[in-house]
């Protein structure tokens, strides 16, 4: 039993950062497609966007962490290691945060000029895929319907790429 304890104990910085980072990634990449901009700028936004988001969250995990801490050695309870959470919500968001990019670096490396839409379809069905992977498997450590849990982390991503291609191409009107 406490081997599994062990193995389930980054759960939460696990699918916090990977559900964040596929999400945020895909939003950025919606609201660039809804403002028409071109797959250049799905790149530079979407890498920025994993850097800085993704050490953003990494460093707020570990005041976080630290915080927690702080106030359970109050209770005597145990400590969790603030550098590893930290770690292990940024790699988290990077690796699953990219998924959104795959198709436009792919397209960037091999200089094939396929249309950025298809580009936008590929991005969102291997993110679908993604929220899918990390829902289904907070599902599986806690006990609950792996398949609620996946549709309710992939109906997130969604929402949130509806409205940030909403607000690009409402934005794109306003001001073009």
């Amino acid at each position: 039993m406490k081997k599994k304890r062990f193995e389930y104990k980054y759960l939460p910085e696990f699918v916090y950062g990977g559900t964040d980072g596929a999400i945020t990634t895909l939003a950025v990449v919606s609201g660039v497609i809804g403002a028409g901009l071109s797959s250049s700028i799905v790149l530079i936004l979407g890498f920025v966007n994993l850097f800085a988001d993704g050490f953003s969250m990494a460093v707020s995990n570990y005041l976080s962490t630290n915080s927690r801490n702080d106030l359970n050695e109050k209770k005597y309870r145990r400590k969790d290691n603030p550098i590893k959470t930290a770690i292990v919500t940024f790699v988290s968001f990077f690796v699953i945060g990219f998924i959104p990019l795959f198709s436009f670096v792919i397209a960037a490396i091999t200089n094939y000029n396929q249309v950025i839409a298809n580009q936008f379809i590929y991005s969102s069905f291997l993110t679908i895929i993604a929220l899918g992977i990390v829902g289904w498997f907070k599902g599986e450590v806690l006990g609950k319907s792996k398949i609620k849990s996946s549709i309710q982390t992939i109906v997130i991503g969604g929402i949130a790429a509806i409205i940030a291609f909403s607000a690009g191409f409402f934005i794109k009107n306003l001001i073009g």
